[in-house]
């Protein structure tokens, strides 16, 4: 098999001198402990500090039945203080408390808005806003299929995504509007026997058509929150997720996929590399991240239930944590990167993925970030910065066209080749005379006319696959395999491959 290199423009991250002075990743974590009590939250932000932890994600919840109600509202006006001496910059994550509440009721949407402008006008110094939570995932947002497999969930989110950008810049245009929380997995199944939900990446490509076909001028967002959770809780850092997925080290495929959704269009995408935007470009706001350990044995008691997932020991941790901030120290298209939780939650069901064990002590982690954070200050160590750059073509297309100087016999009827790709992509394939030009070959796979020998069509699904053409004799000559790859996030990538000539004899 022979990637295609050549052909597409290198959508990964490449590495440059570091050449500007890019503001520095904060790290944080996504925690709402510091909500309980004024005593508990002077403790937490004083933990926070010690740490380097320079931002806490907190969940508003907004409850339909009682729709302009703020919960905590002075619990939240006593700790803001605290955080702000601390120095810690705290985040809003607003979302409903069902994951109905936004298709159950009509005018469920211009009440989530101006309730993000009650709790906007309550807090004036806070000045980032996450909208919603996960809403690719069944646990927060239903329907995500009709009845007949329609993926329902993104079009549903785009009209609150927009309304609640524009009723916090009509509060105060400097507020961050983070949209979606995605996360990073779904099976794309509305069939599924559970877990029925849609991929990071299908998920962005339908709320891309939602905004196009809405006719909005303006944006939906200044920045992406993405949750790059590993797909196991065992996993590395590094491996990732396959396609239409992503996590950690598949971040790139998460622009492309903005890209496809919005290029030309008045939202913000990815800074690329050697072009310089019209508007401040889109960052990723990573808020959430984590992995499970194994409660210690002493303090067994103090955990309740039977753990759900399989679990890592903390010295492992503490390395995937600090492997985690430096694998995106570089990246100047992240903004931010949260880990979930400070604190561990006593329900073994639950997350026990904290800095810190449910006594309070110190995991090795704790000590494992803080020097992270203090020997770079979220700052790019290597002066080589990643950039970015989106593809035209497909994405990593490989061909294996077998022996092509092996003399085909003409009784010969069996055709065929092995092609795939990184991502989905529909194919036609065919057969044409040696002498034809590729833009020829071009011309007639995309347009059917003329008509080619052999044509073959069918679906690349994100891995390799055997291209069988119809079975039929040759004349004797010099002939070409070809086929044109389309995206199907995106029909304008396209890529061609031609194979070298072959004999039948």
């Amino acid at each position: 098999m022979t990637r295609i290199t050549s052909l597409i423009a290198f959508a990964c991250a490449a590495l440059v001198l570091a050449g500007s002075a890019r503001p520095a990743l904060t790290v944080g974590v996504s925690e709402d402990r510091g909500k309980d009590t004024t005593a508990t939250a002077a403790q937490f932000f004083q933990t926070l500090q010690d740490v380097g932890l320079a931002q806490n994600r907190v969940s508003i919840v907004w409850n339909p039945a009682q729709p302009s109600s703020i919960a905590q509202e002075q619990e939240i006006k006593n700790w803001l203080p605290l955080a702000q001496t601390a120095g810690v910059k705290v985040v809003f994550a607003v979302s409903a408390h069902n994951a109905r509440d936004f298709s159950s009721s009509s005018g469920a949407i211009a009440q989530f808005a101006a309730f993000l402008q009650t709790v906007a006008h309550a807090f004036p110094t806070v000045k980032d806003y996450v909208i919603g939570n996960e809403p690719n995932q069944p646990l927060f947002w239903l329907p995500q299929y009709d009845t007949g497999g329609k993926p329902l969930a993104a079009a549903a989110y785009e009209p609150v995504l927009a309304q609640s950008y524009d009723a916090l810049k009509a509060v105060d245009t400097t507020i961050n509007v983070i949209g979606i929380g995605l996360s990073p997995r779904g099976n794309d199944n509305p069939s599924a026997k559970s877990n029925i939900s849609r991929s990071p990446v299908r998920f962005l490509h339908d709320l891309g058509v939602a905004y196009r076909n809405s006719g909005r001028a303006k944006p939906l967002m200044d920045q992406l929150a993405f949750h790059p959770y590993p797909a196991r809780n065992i996993d590395l850092p590094q491996t990732g997720y396959t396609w239409p997925n992503a996590g950690l080290p598949n971040l790139n495929r998460i622009k492309q996929a903005v890209w496809d959704a919005f290029n030309g269009t008045a939202q913000p995408i990815f800074k690329e590399a050697g072009k310089t935007p019209f508007s401040p470009p889109l960052q990723l706001d990573l808020d959430e991240l984590g992995w499970q350990v194994a409660p210690l044995p002493p303090l067994a008691g103090m955990y309740t239930g039977t753990e759900n997932v399989p679990t890592i020991d903390e010295a492992t941790q503490a390395t995937y944590y600090t492997e985690s901030i430096q694998s995106v120290e570089c990246d100047p298209t992240v903004a931010s990167l949260n880990f979930f939780l400070l604190a561990d939650e006593p329900e073994l069901t639950r997350w026990q993925s904290g800095l810190e064990r449910v006594d309070g002590s110190k995991r090795p982690s704790y000590d494992a970030v803080k020097k992270a954070i203090h020997d770079s200050g979220g700052t790019c160590q290597s002066g080589l910065e990643a950039v970015w750059k989106h593809t035209g073509g497909v994405l990593y297309p490989v061909v294996g066209w077998g022996d092509l100087k092996h003399v085909r016999p003409a009784r010969n009827t069996k055709w065929a080749f092995k092609a795939g790709a990184q991502e989905e992509a529909v194919f036609k394939a065919a057969v044409f005379k040696a002498t034809t030009s590729k833009a020829k070959i071009l011309n007639v796979l995309r347009r059917g006319q003329p008509k080619a020998l052999l044509v073959a069509r069918g679906t690349i699904r994100a891995k390799n696959r055997v291209v069988v053409l119809p079975q039929s004799r040759l004349k004797a000559g010099r002939y070409v395999f070809a086929i044109l790859m389309q995206a199907t996030m995106n029909p304008a990538r396209t890529t061609l491959v031609v194979s070298r000539p072959f004999r039948v004899r």
